[in-house]
């Protein structure tokens, strides 16, 4: 069997089983898991199921859901519909099959702008509320950008093909079939090479000079880029140059700078010197000679790691100021990495280039102690077997794409049964999700509603500045109770669509505003949601989840009639408002709720014990690690210490003591010091060689 078929059937069978847990259709639980990758990839900010269909044959409109206001998107529409076949094996489809599949969803795009559409349908229709959204942010669409999701596999070439235009306005198409999906689930890379030909499709070749030697670990060039180059490339493949993590960032930050645009518009031949410029990456570069010297023909893979409000200032000019653009010139930085050394050195440069706005590094890199540490606790961490199980279990931590299905494709059959057991796949969870758990949590629905990258940065920023403050706080019981959260909001996920009062639609929203409610509720003054008896047990207590479901029933009120005005009920539920009017509500909880709860001082306790804990492991892991050393290498370090006037008298106390094992011993304050002191030395020169 090859990876592909191994894939689709573990593709089918979670999705077959999120579908009967959760009492949802196939194509929505194909929709849900599918669009997660679109919106880690890029492709879109967030995603809402709203499917639509009718007519037959040449008639025929459908749509399955939209990305987002374009208000917030840049002026971009994305809608998406689902080619989804319940299969045993693999099939294809080729380009002529994708006219059939995506003419309804034009043809849906066509009657959605028209009042006469919008009116025939029930408000509480998901068409009519899609239908309202285009209608009221048409003017501001700049353009239409169409996605096919299929779990066949496409035998086509076409990706990202103009096909038609509705006035002024641009349509795209791209289809993410189950070999893309594929490749990005194993290493987060969904598309092939991305190439700028800037020799054969944008003009010409680019002036460059090089900036680094012959002999240099890293390939540097400087460049000047016209805007209206620039412009195009960015109109072709749009957010795809942006380093994901950046765009991430972007997110939750200001959007385009309205003073880079001003620049553009009043004063375009000073831009060059008002502006910072432009650092970029690359896989590959090629170089060519012309009669005016060095000079860039393409370039693999470009991304923009600093700059991308320049970016989307110069593209928005190709409309609001394109005779201007012609004045335009942007410098930029380009550092040519290769791909197995990108995940060290992008984030780098990343963080260093944008220390203009302040940039932590948790904002962007899944390779922040950060993300290590909950790595490494979900690795370590073993959770006692759910009552009616046998074996015990760990939650797998998927700190960067690809790690999970990785991990298991290296196994025989029988090590991916003990895996399997290990880790089971409904205990699998990613950053974005991580985000969503605290978030939901802490009493921010309305931001987890905003879609997964939007929240994840807020999330981010939150947890970059609370890190570098202190990291004592995320500890292995705070791992624990993140555990807990997840099992809430993932119970919250499989109940809702059974509830009678369901009508589908708004899952997502209904989920984390309910987690928000119960958290909001339970925890005060004199109690506390006891979190720690969810993780201990590995599932929620009967009273709980029925607190939970009234929470869930209530928030489903709020999201499903929003106040006068306001139609748009996906849109609605992003608003603090939203959050406002549910937390403002007094519901009535059963009588045994009370049993969920504890004092707070108990959870404090509780977070004592366990930091004292960790700090005698560590005293001890610090002690043994001195003692292995052994005396001798002590000596050698207070020697040099001494010689190079390194050391203070506390220094020179300690590593007395530790050169002086086994007569004497250093306790475990003493050993963190030394090994403290040690990096310190070695940065200021000690090779830990002999002493002179």
């Amino acid at each position: 069997m090859s990876e592909l078929d191994e894939y689709y059937q573990s593709l089918m069978a979670d999705i077959r089983r999120e579908a009967d847990a959760s009492g949802i259709w196939t194509l929505e639980a194909f929709f849900l898991r599918m669009t997660e990758r679109l919106t880690e990839s890029g492709e879109i900010e967030e995603a809402d199921f709203k499917h639509y269909a009718d007519g037959e044959g040449g008639r025929k409109v459908r749509i399955d859901g939209y990305a987002g206001d374009p208000r917030n998107c840049e002026g971009v529409l994305a809608l998406i519909v689902c080619d989804f076949t319940d299969s045993d094996e693999v099939l294809t489809f080729g380009k002529g099959d994708v006219p059939p599949i995506l003419n309804p969803l034009i043809r849906f795009l066509k009657k959605a702008r028209t009042e006469e559409f919008r009116d025939a349908l029930n408000e509480v229709s998901p068409a009519f509320q899609l239908s309202d959204l285009i209608i009221s942010t048409w003017p501001q669409v700049t353009k239409v950008k169409l996605i096919l999701a299929s779990n066949r596999h496409y035998i086509g070439r076409d990706d990202a093909v103009k096909l038609a235009e509705l006035g002024d306005v641009p349509i795209t198409w791209s289809v993410w079939d189950l070999s893309r999906f594929e490749r990005f689930d194993r290493s987060g890379q969904a598309r092939e090479d991305m190439v700028i030909d800037f020799a054969n499709d944008f003009g010409a070749p680019l002036p460059a000079l090089k900036a680094s030697q012959t002999d240099s670990a890293l390939e540097s060039y400087l460049m000047i880029v016209p805007g209206p180059q620039l412009a195009a490339i960015y109109d072709r493949w749009g957010a795809r140059l942006l380093e994901a993590n950046v765009r991430s960032f972007l997110q939750a930050r200001a959007k385009t700078n309205k003073g880079i645009q001003k620049t553009i518009k009043d004063e375009p031949e000073l831009f060059f010197p008002y502006n910072n410029g432009l650092s970029a990456t690359a896989d590959e570069v090629n170089c060519v000679r012309t009669d005016d010297g060095l000079a860039i023909a393409s370039i693999s893979n470009l991304q923009i790691v600093n700059g991308a409000q320049t970016t989307g200032s110069i593209h928005t000019a190709l409309k609001a100021a394109k005779e201007q653009l012609q004045q335009v010139f942007v410098q930029m930085k380009l550092t040519v990495v290769p791909p197995e050394r990108s995940e060290d050195i992008v984030p780098k440069i990343s963080e260093f280039a944008n220390t203009q706005n302040k940039v932590n590094a948790a904002d962007f890199f899944s390779n922040h102690p950060f993300h290590i540490r909950i790595e490494q606790f979900s690795r370590d961490v073993i959770f006692t077997a759910r009552e009616g199980e046998r074996h015990d279990s760990k939650w797998f931590y998927e700190r960067s794409r690809g790690q999970f299905i990785n991990a298991r494709s290296r196994l025989t059959p029988a090590q991916q049964k003990k895996f399997d057991l290990e880790y089971p796949k409904a205990q699998l969870f990613n950053k974005t999700d991580l985000a969503k758990f605290e978030y939901s949590a802490a009493g921010q629905p309305h931001m987890v509603s905003r879609g997964a990258q939007k929240n994840f940065a807020a999330f981010a920023k939150e947890i970059g500045e609370a890190w570098s403050k202190s990291d004592t706080k995320y500890d292995e019981l705070w791992y624990r109770r993140l555990i807990a959260k997840a099992i809430i909001f993932r119970k919250l996920e499989a109940e809702v669509p059974k509830q009678p009062w369901y009508e589908g639609g708004y899952r997502a929203n209904i989920v984390t505003y309910a987690m928000a409610k119960i958290f909001n509720d339970g925890n005060g003054a004199k109690q506390t949601l006891d979190i720690d008896a969810i993780w201990r047990r590995q599932a929620v207590s009967e009273a709980l989840q029925r607190a939970m479901l009234i929470a869930a029933a209530e928030a489903h009120d709020v999201i499903t009639q929003p106040p006068a005005g306001v139609r748009n009920m996906s849109e609605w539920a992003k608003q603090q408002a939203c959050w406002n009017n549910l937390k403002g509500r007094n519901l009535k909880y059963d009588d045994d709720f009370s049993s969920c709860l504890i004092l707070p001082e108990t959870m404090r306790t509780a977070a004592r014990d366990s930091r004292a804990k960790k700090l005698l492991t560590d005293g001890i892991e610090a002690q043994t690690e001195v003692v292995q050393l052994g005396s001798e290498f002590w000596r050698r370090v207070m020697i040099w210490g001494r010689s190079e006037r390194k050391l203070t008298p506390k220094d020179m106390q300690i590593l007395q003591v530790c050169s002086s094992m086994p007569r004497l011993t250093p306790e475990p304050f003493q050993a963190k010091h030394a090994l403290n002191l040690l990096v310190k030395l070695k940065d200021q020169g000690f090779d830990g060689g002999s002493a002179n």
